[in-house]
């Protein structure tokens, strides 16, 4: 496998940093996650990760120079660095060792739920902040301004809906238990997009976290989600 991943994975890594999807930190990050992901969870968890990627870099470069006018792009020309890598990847890394060393399959289940829940809030936030209407902050409903942390519209939650649901589909191929991952998937990455934004509202405002340790705690939770759907749906 690794006469097939390394050689695909550093190809991307080189080309998400000439077409500044990563800076060089973060492509490297992103090797490094990729590699993981294909030697530990094979083709069908990679192309989930994959995915991800690419929807989420079209997502940041969508209207990027109206986001940056209107001082709402997160990234420097729409450029993500490692910290971003590893908020969004680690925490299905540590769940696929997690499947390796136990081969259970719960861990499975976390995994797609971890990027399903990053998919969705990359789309949320980055779609969300371009079609969403009169953004309210998760925590009290309050009106506020599109890009504050913690906020959500009926749009950005339709696109968090959607970017669970894809990864979501690829995780069927993953087990024979299809529509109980499917649906755990689903579940597990709108929660924990959600939670992201609760965290957003709160502890990351107060500056206890950054954005990057807020998409890890997100993910890990939307993964926790993902199982406990599982197990009931089992």
């Amino acid at each position: 496998m690794l006469l097939i991943s390394i050689p695909l994975l550093l190809t991307m890594a080189i080309f998400a940093y000439k077409r500044h999807i990563l800076d060089i930190k973060g492509s490297i990050a992103a090797f490094f996650i990729g590699l993981l992901t294909f030697e530990l969870g094979g083709i069908v968890t990679f192309l989930a990760l994959l995915i991800f990627l690419v929807f989420g870099s079209l997502a940041t470069k969508y209207k990027y120079r109206e986001k940056a006018k209107i001082g709402i792009a997160e990234d420097r020309r729409g450029t993500r660095s490692w910290g971003n890598v590893f908020g969004n990847g680690l925490a299905a890394v540590l769940f696929l060792i997690g499947e390796y060393l136990t081969q259970q399959d719960f861990f499975w289940v976390a995994t797609f739920s971890a990027i399903a829940t990053a998919n969705a809030d990359t789309l949320a936030s980055e779609l969300g902040k371009i079609f969403g209407k009169r953004p309210r902050l998760i925590t009290n409903f309050k009106e506020v301004l599109p890009g504050t942390n913690g906020a959500i519209s009926l749009q950005g939650e339709f696109f968090a809906l959607v970017g669970a649901f894809v990864i979501g589909l690829i995780a069927m191929l993953k087990m024979s238990y299809k529509w109980e991952i499917f649906f755990s998937t689903v579940i597990g990455g709108f929660v924990g997009c959600n939670v992201d934004s609760i965290i957003g509202a709160t502890i990351e405002n107060k500056g206890w976290f950054n954005n990057d340790l807020t998409n890890f705690t997100a993910t890990f939770i939307g993964a926790l989600v993902g199982i406990g759907v599982f197990i009931l749906l089992r």
